[in-house]
Formats: C-alpha cells, structure tokens, sequence
C-alpha cells in the first residue's frame, strides 16, 4: 500500500487482497524503459503456485500494451477489452487516478494435466504516458497525481498503471532487473542487488522477497546519497545534488526508524529511501517514499509527514489493510507519527482539540459514516471520520489499556499479522490477549457506531459538612440517541495543585459525588480532549475551518472601496466561489441589511460596513486595530504590504463564524487563496507580500465552556497546570544534554575562577574550547593559521592590559562563488572572576563562576561544532567563535570585526550569538535583535515549526551581547536568549541550576538556523540601524555597586509600553515596595519610559539609596508607590 502526505491521501493501489501464503505468485522481471518515447519493453518470468492455478486462468494488462506468451505450451487470448479495474471489485479506494487508462482481459491456456507450480513468460511493450491532472476538493485542497508515465523528466509505474500482469487478489512477490539511460537510475520496492552501467545503459536489479501488493518502477536522473542506519540502508535519490538535504533527511529517516523499532517491532526491510519527485506528491510505498520536489523543501515535512509516511512501512505497507472491513491504518498511522510528534513536543491536548473541531465543523449526519465502512480520504468529512475518529479512537483505547499493554499489543498484532491482510478485529484480540479485558463493546461502540457524544457539565456545587469538602456536579450525555459507556476524564483544581479523576459514564444523566481534604476551585470535564465527541462551540475558538466547512458562504465586498481593491476582493472570493459542493453568494455590504444567521461569512476590506460587527467579535480577544498597525497577541505588524485574517463568533449562530480579510498587497489574492485553506485551524492570521509569506498565526482561546465551571472568587488563585502524561515514545535527540553539562560544570568551575579576561583561567578556558574543536574536526580560523586571535586589553579598574584571546575554528565553505563568506556561530566564555567589572555590592572578591552567562552558550556552541564538524559540507564557511572580554564592552566581538582579514566583516551572512541559553525550562527561547534582516523572523518561524522549540521575538532592540557589534557594523546579527533569572552576575549563577535538556532544545534550534544561512543562495540586507562610533554604547569599566536599580528583572519579550516585571526576590526593593511579577513600570518621578532603553537610561539619573515616585500598571490599572532604589 502506498498513501499521500498529510492530507492529501488520495491513493492509486490494487486493493482488496485476500491471505496471502508463502506460496505466493513470483515475477521476474526484465524491463527496457525509454524516456525520450514514453516506451517500455519487457518480459516477466511469472511463476504461479499449484494452490492458485485455475481452469479460468486469467490476468489484467493495461490496454496501452500489447503481451503475447514465448513459452512453449502456454498461449494468451483477448478475452474483454477497454474495461476497469473496478469492474473486478478493486474499488476500494479511490480510481479516480486510473480513470484515464483501461485495462484489457486476457485469458491463459496451458496443459491443464501438469503438475505444479505453472511458469510462464509474457513479453509485453508499448507507450504509457497519461497526464498528471490536478484533482481534490477545489476549496480546500488540491493535489497532482497520474495512473503512469513514462517521460523525459521520469517514470512512475505503480500498481494503478496495470502495468504487470495482474492474475487475482493475492500478495506477490518479484524481482525486476531495468535497463535505462546512463545518467538515470531506477528506484523499487526491496534490495538492490545489481547497479552498474553497461553499453551506455544503466542496469539496476531490485528484489523484493517480502509480499507486496504492487511493483513500483520510479525512474529518473538522481543524484544518490546514503549511509548505514544499523542493519537497514537509508537512502536519499535526489534530482538535484543537495548534499546538505539529504544529509537532513538521512539522519531524520535514522533518528524515526529507531524510535519506531522500539515502538512497533522491527523495520521490515533492507532499506528506506527518499525519492524526489518532479511534480507534487506524498506517496508512501514498501521500502520507499516519494515526495515532490516542492515538498521536499519545506522544512516542517522532516518531523511531520516524512515520519507519517515512514511508519506506513509497519502500518499499511507490511501489516496489510483488509478493506472489506475498514481501514485502520491511515488512523493509526497518523496517531504514530502526527499525534506522537505533537505529543513529544507537548502540543497533544491541542492537537487532539484540532481533531474534535474538524469533526465538528466538517461532519454532519449525512456525510457521516462508521469506521468499518472507511475506504480512503475522499474529503474532509472523510478524512475527520478516517484519520481524525480512527486516531481518538487509539488515544482511548491506550486509556482503557495503558501505554505499556497498549505497546504491546500493538507489537504482538505486528508480529503475528506482518505481510498478511488485517483488520480492527485482528488488533482488538491482539488487545484483548495482552490486556485480558473484554473489548468488544468498545470496538463495536467506537468503530461500527456511527456518530460521536456531546457532554454537558451541570449543577456543580461545593460543601464542608464534615472536615472534608464534598464536590457535587452532574455530567449529561446530550446527543440524541443512545448513551455511550465512557471513561471521562474531570480535573479539579485546588490551590495550589491540580489532579485528574476518571469517571466511568454510561447512562446520559449521572450525579457525582467525591471529597477532597482541599477546597475544589475549579472542574473541568475532559479539558485535555481525550474523548472523541462533538465539540460545544464554545470549546473551538473561531477559526477558518468552520468558514470553510461550511456548506453556505457569503462574501461581502466593501463599497467603499476603490474600484481597484474590490476587483481584489472580488477574485478572490469567485476563486473559492467555484466550489461546487458549497452554496456561495458575493455581494456589495451597502445591498445587505443585516448579517444571515445561516451563512458563514467573508467581510473583505476595513471599510466594510460589517467590520463594526466584526469589531464587536473581537472583544474577548487580544486583538486592537489601530490606524496604521494590528496588535495580535504580543505581535504588532504594520498594515502596509501586510494581509490580515481574523475570525470571530458569529453574532446570530455560536456555531459559525465571521472572518475579516484585508490584502495589504494587491498581487498577494492569488497567494491567499491558495494558501488560506490550509491554516484551517488558525483563528488569525498575517501573511506579508505577495507571495504572500505567513508571519503570524495563531487561535484564540476558547472561553465560556459548558465543561468548565470555576467555584473560586475573585481574589483565590487557582492552580491551573494540569499533569500530562508522557509522549508514547521518544525520539533520541542528536545532541547530548551529558556532554554540554560536562563543558558547563568544567567552565564554570572554581578553578577557574570567573574567567575574568587575561587570568589564568580564561586561558585554560580557551585552551579547553580548543581542545573541543580541534576533537570536533574544526579547522583553525585565525588570520595566522592558529586557533587564537590575540591581542592586548584593558582587564581590570585600574586600566591593567593583558593578552587576551579569541578562539575560532571552521568549517570551510565548498562553493567557490561564496569565498571570503561566513556565518557565525558565538558565544563569549569570559565572565566577570571576582567581580569585575559588574559586581553587585556585597559580592565584591567572589567567584563568579558564570554557568548561564555564559558557560551555556559555549556549550552550546561547542556541542553544535562536534555534531556538524567532521561531517557537514556548507557553502559558505561556517565560523564557530568564543569571544573574551564581553562583558568588559563587547571587546572580543569588536576586535573581531575590526580585524579579521580572512573571513571580513563585510562578507559575513549573518552572526548566530549564545549568550545565557542555559535556563530554558519551560520558556520560550527568545531571539534579541531579529530587526537587523526582515528574513529573521521567518526563518525563527519556520525553525520553531521544524523542531518543536517555541521562540519569541523581542521586538525591543536591545545592545545584549556580542551580536551588537555586527550590527553596529551592518551586519544581520541575532542573540538567543534563555530569559532573565534573579542570578545574573552574582556567585548563585552555578551548575546546579542549568537546565540540561533545555540546552539541547536550544541547540536543535539553532542548528537548523545555521544549515539555513550556510546554504542559503540570497543575502540578507540589513534592516537595522549601523552606528558610528559616538554612538556605540561603551559599558563602564568599574562602577562597583554604584548603579541604581529596582531589583527586577524585566520581561525581554513584553511588546507593550513599560517595563513588565518577570521576576522578583522577596527582598529587592520592587518587592518591598510592593510590586509584583506581572506589573508593568511606566515611571519613575518625572522620568517617563516606554521601553527598556529608555528605562536604563531613567535609573542612570538616580544612586542606590535615592526614594523615588515609581507609577506601575497592574491588570491595566495605574497605581504609585514609592522605592528605595538599590544598589547592583
């Protein structure tokens, strides 16, 4: 079996195949393909088992060919022309992809006295070569595919194309030996045993001793990469050289076959192969995966459909479908990978609530079906049934069982049921042998039930008649029909702690009782969507999917604008008017009176009449629309050369939707619709240019749920994090968390007294980094061929010199055209010793060991050399640097700029800085400084979505760190930040407190931040604002403890004006004047400030001991106080 990416299933397979034996027909096959006239010529040896010969022997032959027998005794004869595959029951799936090819009957004659196995050769030839046709559901999604080609840009013969002789439904197994064009190359299902090119020809054998269904013969002019992941081959056959790429996805194919042989079994073949395609496909086949030439290069598909496709070798592609009575495997797959990697990353609950809410906006009664009865994705109605319902129904049944006996089942159905046909009943007993429960009802209830429960939380109430308190609710079953037999999940939340009770429900009205010794604050009845049912409205944030699910759209056009811009609007919304299935209507807003109640509709441009009414929508959300900008969350864009989509509650219908869309570029419509209907479950959005590119999304919260019900008053906190459970499986990450805090717990320890630049221990430091990348495989990056850059600098108060050192290695670029080019890849070692030349009072003559700031970023840094250095091949040289005398004023940056001849400043890149990346936790990662290129932000985009890193931007400009000194030179430079903590430049900054695993996190991230810039073929210009050198903030040498502060420590991320507090101790003077983590500072006596800048620039004006008018905001109300300002 093979099936589509994502969402796109739509697959061209022969179905329904019964038990197939060992003793399965075998072809030899030798093939001639000719690209240049679309011919093939071939002989298959067919040898048929005793047990499937017949008196009415026959095969199926597409009619594009024409076969006669050379073997002696065995003659063939026309018995039907120009029919279907369907006419013979294999329409299982969809046939719309061999609509354009028939098949002809043929009719076999042979000595029916023999015995045994019969052999006999067909010698068949002719032309294929069908279009490639656009098909799918004209609104939502669209996707190429063929029956078989043969073309100058390739060949795809698959089983669709009936182009091997097709005898009945069972299992098969062949070898097939091709002849094509030297430069070409040919890619089948099983092991390549021959590869050599003779006569001008190239020769490849590929032999497939495992039951297949189909004989795939894909052909091109490949460029071939591999390595060996254990005992299976990994393979990458690309039709353009792209070494770094393939690497990628060798290592991502690696990575997923281990996680998967631990999850499932075994992998079932000698090899995997990527294969490139040349228009747009998805296809998962036995051994091999095919992905068009666009899609390979979208990031995000090496962790979301490439591991989807991967793990249809196990489900579908090795444990067969028996479609007679459902197909399991599309759900089960998508619970394995899509599910999995969303769950691994913590984004289960959401991902699950994505699956209710397509449910919930696509089906309806009557397109609604049983999971038996699923065949294949036909629409988004079957695609919520078949992958949506099918992967809710796993996610219970792993409740119902556990993980560890639901991994076992899943094991013991492969083992025994591998290569042979399956059903849901094959996995329910497996379930039921390993768990030793009863699972009929459940299958009966979830796979041949049609429909899903609606709940309903009523009659909550709180009483202490004794010392405990005793929560009372009732739950309600609502649908229409009988009740179901679930097990709910219900968090209660108290104080200081939450924790989740399962209620075994099956009637549709039951009272609950349950005491607790805490006060019960808050219920919530499956907050985390692990029942399949149909969401409440309230549950799902308005969002596009429920636009473009519905069957009534209205587009209204805004009348008063240009003619111009409603000729946008207006093709815009005739593009997705097309759509048969949907009743759609465009009109002016001036010819509506009021909004439908039963239409979803589109309201195009801001000076629409119906925009007020949008306005209303918006007022549960963070959203403000200002005149030259839109605020999103905490991201503010300008409304030039920007799109905007935004979607909010129907007025008349809860269950529908309005969405407002503005194009800010008038060739961005095309883009739009296009691209819209795949950010379905997306309640706002923001798309730049014409592309137009996405640079904001995001879904609004869902608030007011009949499932939630909150018992405290206003003033009691509420403890809101509720316990997740661990991911299924987990995916060994490339980078060692060991091994960085190893480097961490050496360079931050007390023999190195602080690394204060020119001491002995910044000398042992450099020498250890040193060390770490020569083992790394780096080369010497200096200008004199070493691995210091060293000069003379100031290195205490009293104006002493010492030699200090840069340390840099590379890895050299491969491209001639990008000589002299470089990205780099920093993080500054020094600290500040025994506390110069920023030492807080009371610290004075302490070891300041420096773990975060910044033991974490060289780390880092060193981990990402040992991983890319022996082995990666950029264009352009990549330039790993540990900068001293940071912390002095950015000295080692700066000389580095000034001085470096080898690699100049002027043809760098882009500089990728770590500066205090080691207490992740849960934060975000933030990146300082994205304003100096406009492509920062979508590259940190697209980084976030490809490793499951979420990070921030910091709007605010900040002079941080060593990336100031690229961009004071014009120069695209970032910082990677990890957050602000109370420890900053104090002794308490030490090993203990560094997060390990958080590293790790941070070096996934910025590792494919650098593959990007080291291939990319298009500069960056600089955005930001270069600075002469009046300008250039110089940090003092020494000021001691004579700098003023409020003991806070600032929220980098926060957008809006002030200074939002992000952390306090108990004894800083913020605290002692009352203030609050969350508050926001906006003054100090007469010394307003909207950013950070100008607040550093405020406290210059005071000493510590100074009172002083401090005016905060606190949940947006104005308060004072006043502070007694300490001393740092």
């Amino acid at each position: 079996m093979f099936s589509k990416i994502s969402s796109f299933f739509l697959v061209f397979i022969v179905v329904g195949f019964a038990f197939a034996g060992p003793n399965a027909i075998h072809h030899k096959i030798e093939a001639t393909v000719d690209p240049a006239t679309s011919f093939i010529e071939a002989t298959d040896k067919i040898t048929i088992p005793a047990d499937q010969i017949n008196a009415n022997l026959h095969f199926l032959l597409t009619s594009d060919l024409k076969v006669e027998s050379i073997t002696p005794g065995v003659s063939i004869s026309l018995e039907k022309s120009e029919i279907k595959g369907e006419d013979f029951g294999m329409d299982k799936e969809d046939f719309e992809s061999s609509s354009s090819i028939s098949q002809n009957k043929y009719a076999v004659s042979f000595d029916s006295k023999a015995k045994g196995d019969l052999e006999i050769t067909l010698k068949f030839s002719g032309k294929i070569n069908h279009p490639i046709e656009q098909l799918g559901e004209e609104y939502a999604r669209g996707f190429s595919q063929t029956p078989g080609l043969i073309e100058e840009r390739g060949a795809y013969l698959s089983g669709s194309t009936y182009w091997v002789p097709w005898f009945n439904d069972k299992l098969i197994t062949f070898d097939m030996t091709t002849s094509v064009p030297e430069g070409w190359d040919v890619v089948s299902q099983g092991n390549r045993t021959l590869h050599e090119v003779k006569n001008g020809r190239q020769i490849t054998r590929w032999e497939s001793p495992e039951l297949m269904e189909e004989v795939f013969l894909i052909a091109a002019q490949f460029h071939e990469y591999s390595f060996s992941a254990g005992t299976v081959e990994v393979m990458a056959f690309l039709r353009t050289p792209d070494e770094t790429m393939a690497n990628k996805y060798l290592e991502t194919t690696a990575q997923y076959l281990e996680m998967y042989r631990n999850l499932v079994g075994p992998y079932p073949f000698s090899k995997f192969a990527l294969v490139e395609n040349f228009w747009a496909t998805g296809y998962g086949m036995p051994s091999f995966t095919l992905l068009g030439e666009q899609i390979i290069r979208f990031p995000f598909i090496l962790h979301s459909s490439y591991p989807h496709e991967l793990l249809h070798n196990w489900w579908g592609n090795s444990a067969y479908v028996d479609f007679d009575n459902g197909n399991w495997c599309e759900g089960l797959t998508a619970y394995m990978a899509d599910h999995l990697i969303k769950e691994q990353r913590g984004q289960g609950d959401s991902y699950r609530r994505s699956i209710l809410q397509k449910y919930t906006d696509y089906v309806k009664p009557e397109n609604d079906f049983a999971l038996s009865s699923f065949i294949s994705r036909t629409s988004s109605s079957s695609e919520a049934v078949g992958y949506g319902k099918s992967s809710m129904t796993w996610d219970m049944l792993r409740m119902e069982v556990g993980d560890e006996n639901f991994i076992r089942a899943f094991q013991k159905f492969y083992r025994e049921l591998k290569f042979k046909r399956a059903s849901f009943d094959d996995i329910r007993i497996a379930f039921e042998d390993v768990s030793g429960k009863d699972l009929k009802p459940f299958f009966k209830q979830w796979v041949d039930r049609v429909g899903a429960p609606e709940l309903k939380l009523t009659d909550v109430k709180v009483t202490k008649p004794t010392k405990f308190y005793k929560l009372q609710f009732t739950l309600n079953q609502i649908h229409k029909d009988d009740a179901y037999n679930l097990n709910i999940p219900v968090a209660i939340s108290f104080a200081d702690e939450s924790k989740i009770e399962t209620i075994k429900m099956n009637s549709k009205r039951q009272n609950i009782e349950l005491s607790f010794e805490k006060e019960p604050l808050k219920v919530q009845v499956d907050p985390q969507f692990n029942i399949f049912r149909k969401l409440h409205f309230s549950e799902i944030p308005p969002a596009l999917s429920k636009v473009f699910g519905s069957e009534k759209i209205l587009f209204l056009l805004p009348s008063k604008a240009s003619k111009e811009k409603q000729t946008q609007y207006k093709q815009l919304a005739e593009i997705w008017a097309k759509d048969p299935t949907k009743q759609s209507t465009i009109m002016l807003d001036s010819e509506l009176d009021e909004i439908p109640e039963d239409q979803a509709v589109w309201v195009f441009g801001e000076n629409n009449s119906y925009f007020k009414t949008i306005k209303n929508g918006f007022k549960d959300f963070d959203i403000e629309v200002k005149k030259e900008s839109i605020r999103l969350g905490k991201t503010t864009l300008s409304k030039t050369n920007n799109s905007f989509i935004v979607s909010t509650r129907h007025p008349k219908n809860p269950n529908s939707v309005l969405v407002w869309l503005t194009i800010g570029n008038k060739d961005a419509g095309a883009g739009l619709a296009r691209k819209l209907p795949h950010y379905g479950k997306y309640s706002y959005l923001a798309f730049e240019g014409d592309e137009p590119s996405n640079i904001a999304k995001g879904q609004w919260p869902a608030v007011h749920s009949p499932l939630m019900v909150s018992l405290a008053d206003k003033n009691q906190e509420i403890h809101s994090t509720l316990p997740k459970r661990q991911a299924l499986a987990k995916l060994a990450p490339v980078f060692s968390a060991d091994r960085m805090l190893e480097y961490v717990t050496y360079l931050a320890s007390d023999e190195l007294e602080g690394r204060a630049p020119g001491s002995a221990g910044s000398d042992k430091a450099a020498d250890y980094i040193m060390t770490q990348f020569q083992k790394a495989g780096l080369k010497p990056g200096a200008d004199d061929g070493s691995f210091f850059q060293q000069w003379q600098e100031v290195v205490d108060a009293k104006g002493n010199k010492a030699s200090v050192k840069n340390v840099i290695g590379i890895i050299p670029g491969i491209n001639k055209d990008y000589a002299g080019e470089s990205v780099i890849v920093s993080a500054h070692y020094d600290h500040l010793g025994l506390g110069w030349p920023d030492v807080r009072q009371g610290n004075e003559g302490k070891i300041h060991n420096g773990a975060d700031d910044n033991a974490s970023g060289v780390a880092v840094m060193m981990e990402l050399a040992n991983l890319l250095g022996k082995t990666f091949k950029p264009q352009r040289t990549v330039i790993f640097v540990a900068f001293t005398a940071e912390e002095s004023g950015l000295m080692g940056s700066r000389y580095y700029v000034k001085n470096m001849k080898g690699f100049p400043a002027k043809k760098i890149m882009g500089v990728l800085n770590l500066d205090t990346v080691g207490r992740l936790g849960k934060n975000k990662l933030m990146v300082i400084n994205s304003s100096t290129a406009r492509e920062w932000r979508f590259i940190f985009m697209g980084t976030s979505y490809v490793t499951g890193v979420e990070s921030e931007i910091v709007t605010q400009d900040l002079d941080a760190s060593d990336q100031v000194s690229f961009f004071e030179a014009g120069i695209p430079a970032v910082q990677f930040f990890s957050g602000p903590h109370s420890d900053y430049h104090r002794p308490g900054d030490d090993v203990d407190k560094i997060d390990a695993p958080g590293m790790v996190k941070v070096a996934t991230f910025v590792r494919e931040s650098i593959l990007h810039l080291a291939d990319r073929d298009k500069p960056m210009p600089f955005t930001g604002k270069a600075r002469t050198s009046d300008d250039k903030p110089r940090r003092p040498q020494s000021e001691g403890g004579k700098r003023a502060t409020t003991g806070s420590m600032p929220d980098f991320a926060f957008a809006g004006e002030g200074v939002k507090i992000a952390a306090l101790s108990d004894d800083s003077p913020a605290a002692k004047a009352g203030l609050k983590k969350g508050d926001v500072i906006i003054q100090l006596d007469e010394y307003k400030f909207k950013n950070l800048k100008e607040y550093s620039n405020a406290l210059r004006n005071f000493k510590p001991g100074d009172k002083a008018d401090l005016t905060y905001l606190r949940d947006g109300k104005e308060y004072k106080t006043q502070i007694v300002l300490g001393a740092r």
